[in-house]
C-alpha cells in the first residue's frame, strides 16, 4: 500500500489536543487507511503572523504528522480527510485563500506526501504539498518520522530541507508521551 504523510493541526484554543486525538482515532477507523506512526506534538506559532509577534498562546497551533498506508487514490483520500475535518467542526469561511488560512480551525489535515507522486489539480490538490519545504511546523514532525525521505520535486531529504529552512516561527515540542493519541 502507498505510504502517505498527513499534517494535522488545530488552533481551537484549549480543545486543540482533544481535536488532534479525535482526528487520530477517526483516521484509525476509516476503511482503506492504516495508521503506521505519529510524530510527537509540537506547539507552533501561527504561520500567518510575523515570527515573534507575541500572539496569545491560545491562538498557537498544535501540530503533528501521521504516517498512513492507504489504498485510496490521492483525490479519494482528500475527500475522506475533508469529511473528517467537517465532522470535527471545521468551517471554511468565505474570503481569499489568505483570509481562510488565518481563520481558526478545529482541525486541518493536509496531505503532505503521497509516496513520491507529483500531482497538481488547481484549487484542489497539490502533491507534494506546495508549502511543505517552507514550514517548520510541518518539517520538524515529518523529520521525526522520515528524516531520510526525499522530496520528489526538490530532491532533498526532509532532514536537509529542515537544515536549510529559513522559517523563524517558533516550534516547541509538547511535553506529552510519545504516544499522545492514546491518553486523555
Amino acid at each position: 500500500m502507498p505510504r502517505v504523510f498527513l499534517g494535522l493541526g488545530s488552533n481551537a484554543g484549549e480543545r486543540r489536543l482533544e481535536f488532534l486525538r479525535a482526528a487520530y482515532r477517526q483516521l484509525a477507523v476509516i476503511r482503506d487507511i492504516r495508521i503506521v506512526d505519529a510524530s510527537p506534538l509540537y506547539e507552533t506559532e501561527p504561520w500567518e503572523t510575523e515570527p515573534g509577534a507575541g500572539i496569545d498562546q491560545q491562538r498557537w497551533h498544535l501540530n503533528c504528522v501521521v504516517a498512513v498506508e492507504t489504498t485510496l487514490s490521492p483525490s479519494d483520500l482528500l475527500r475522506q480527510l475533508q469529511a473528517l475535518e467537517m465532522a470535527l467542526g471545521r468551517q471554511r469561511p468565505p474570503g481569499t485563500p489568505e483570509e481562510q488560512r488565518a481563520a481558526p480551525r478545529t482541525m486541518d489535515i493536509d496531505i503532505l506526501l503521497y509516496e513520491d507522486r507529483v500531482v497538481s489539480v488547481p484549487d484542489e490538490l497539490h502533491l507534494p504539498h506546495l508549502f511543505l519545504h517552507e514550514r517548520a511546523f510541518v518539517l520538524r514532525p515529518l523529520a521525526d518520522l522520515a528524516p531520510d525521505l526525499e522530496h520528489p520535486v526538490l530532491y532533498r531529504t526532509i532532514r536537509e530541507l529542515l537544515e536549510m529552512l529559513s522559517d523563524e516561527h517558533e516550534v516547541r515540542p509538547v511535553p506529552l508521551p510519545r504516544r499522545w493519541f492514546e491518553t486523555g
